[in-house]
């Protein structure tokens, strides 16, 4: 009893602090410890280094190809002025009558082309902030629609989509990026026609009650009058913001006060053509299907088997070799097309290097937490439970998954933890009960992506800070888009997938 306390107490002081702003990095292996201490009679450094480290390690070994491709084709997007044309172009197509969806789709079509998140919420929180503000529609909305275009549906949804999250159950189902495709659509549906539907109908209600881009201050309603004017702080609010969002000049970008700042005259450049900013886009999951599903298969890669070479097979690192070969050939073309657009393309290549790194590190030091609570004798306990929900892995995994995204406010670091710790014997019992793996694949992926937006979620957190808005603004519009909402798709993929298996 005493070790799952410690288990729980470590995991409520891993919330509280990581909320806090202490970094997971050296948060994790000092709650990892302590639980350890809990434990009793158990060596702490030997568990640092022989059991913490090691998972660290060797989850680095896996996925750092991807974060490094993927912050690195994020930049060269962004640098090049391609991600801007894209969003200009679908606000131009959709209008400000359609602000809302102009802007899920844009982002939706820069992170299901492997953009990073961040990189989006950068270039396109400008453009909203023009858009929203000529349609009158209230800026608290702005946070939501680039929650519900960048970390949900392209997130976890769609067959094919190069983030992490989509990538790392492969190796422990033997899957692709591409599994499940007709429950992942239908997912990525759900999430997106009821996340926009909701946030139509929000800036109705809010329009309706005289809300405009900004709220209007009333009498005695001196926490808004400040928030909104720049002149001072609510009790406990923050600063969210001057009362304008002005266009952002050539050459600047915003920051979370929406002052214009700069970005070291990128966007003074002209901007790519819409071919040639789309192109990468296209490349990434054109080439991604092509390797998994024609050409590794064609080739002769026993060589896998030897020790030499991890004593694995195709199936098990297929998925990953896609996606980094996609983002490498992606990368180059972004570069050759858009050469004289770069400032100096050996300063955005330095600078997507350098930001892949805190990324990955802070979910492999939840990695390596996950690891060493799994290897404590009170770990039993919480495995049977969890095994024990249900005869159904697929609903035993999901409710896993899930749980922990929400503890660690991470889609990948849940999802990490949970097949580091659980995901032999969960391909095992599916195995047994004749239940696709494809199935288990998406079922991961899509229990990633619901209770991690929680409020200590460090992209939400982010996010805000972007926007120049607080929790109490905008998080419930959050909340229902990027929480419940995925948590519905969720419970009908597995409903239909029970029914009909994975397809």
């Amino acid at each position: 009893m005493i070790g799952l306390i410690g288990i729980i107490l470590s995991l409520a002081l891993l919330i509280f602090f990581a909320y806090r702003g202490v970094n997971v990095i050296i948060l994790a292996p000092l709650m990892a410890l302590l639980a350890t201490a809990f434990a009793g009679g158990l060596p702490l450094l030997a568990t640092y280094t022989q059991v913490f480290m090691p998972a660290l390690g060797n989850y680095l070994i896996t996925y750092f190809p991807l974060f490094l491709l993927g912050a690195l084709f994020g930049k060269l997007m962004d640098d090049s002025g391609a991600a801007r044309t894209i969003a200009y172009t679908i606000v131009d197509k959709l209008g400000d009558t359609r602000s809302i969806l102009a802007i899920v789709l844009a982002c939706g079509i820069l992170t299901y082309g492997g953009v990073s998140l961040f990189v989006v919420a950068f270039a396109v929180f400008p453009i909203a902030a023009a858009l929203f503000r000529e349609a009158g529609v209230p800026k608290r909305l702005i946070p939501a629609a680039i929650a519900l275009g960048s970390f949900t549906f392209t997130m976890t949804a769609l067959p094919g989509t190069p983030q992490i999250q989509n990538a790392i159950p492969s190796p422990y189902f033997g899957t692709d990026a591409f599994a499940a495709p007709g429950l992942g659509i239908i997912a990525a549906i759900i999430m997106f026609g009821g996340g926009v539907a909701w946030l139509m109908r929000r800036a109705r209600v809010l329009t309706a009650a005289g809300e405009g881009y900004l709220p209007e201050p009333r009498p005695g309603n001196g926490g808004l009058l400040k928030r909104f004017t720049g002149k001072g702080k609510g009790k406990g609010d923050g600063d969210a913001g001057t009362a304008t969002a002005a266009v952002p000049a050539a050459g600047t970008t915003t920051t979370a006060t929406e002052e214009p700042v700069d970005d070291g005259g990128a966007a003074a450049l002209p901007r790519p053509s819409v071919l040639v900013a789309f192109a990468p886009i296209v490349l990434v999951i054109a080439i991604n299907y092509v390797l998994v599903t024609w050409v590794f298969p064609a080739m002769d890669t026993a060589y896998l088997a030897e020790d030499a070479y991890g004593n694995t097979d195709v199936e098990t690192v297929g998925g990953i070799w896609a996606i980094a070969v996609a983002l490498v050939v992606s990368c180059l073309v972004v570069v050759a097309t858009n050469l004289a657009r770069f400032r100096d393309v050996k300063k955005t290549v330095n600078q997507g290097t350098v930001g892949s790194f805190l990324p990955i590190m802070n979910t492999a030091s939840e990695v390596g937490y996950g690891a060493v609570i799994a290897s404590l004798p009170a770990f039993r306990i919480v495995r049977d439970s969890v095994l024990s929900i249900s005869s159904n892995p697929v609903i035993s995994l999901a409710v896993a998954v899930n749980v922990l995204a929400g503890i660690t406010g991470s889609a990948s670091g849940g999802m990490s933890i949970s097949l580091q710790t659980l995901g032999e014997q969960f391909r095992t019992l599916a195995e047994d009960q004749g239940i696709g793996l494809e199935l288990m694949h998406r079922v991961t992926t899509l229990a990633a992506g619901g209770l991690d937006a929680l409020p200590h979620n460090g992209a939400v957190v982010t996010l805000l800070a972007i926007c120049g808005l607080t929790h109490r603004q905008s998080y419930k519009d959050i909340f229902v888009v990027a929480v419940v909402i995925p948590v519905v798709a969720l419970v009908g993929v597995i409903t239909l997938g029970s029914i009909f298996g994975s397809f």
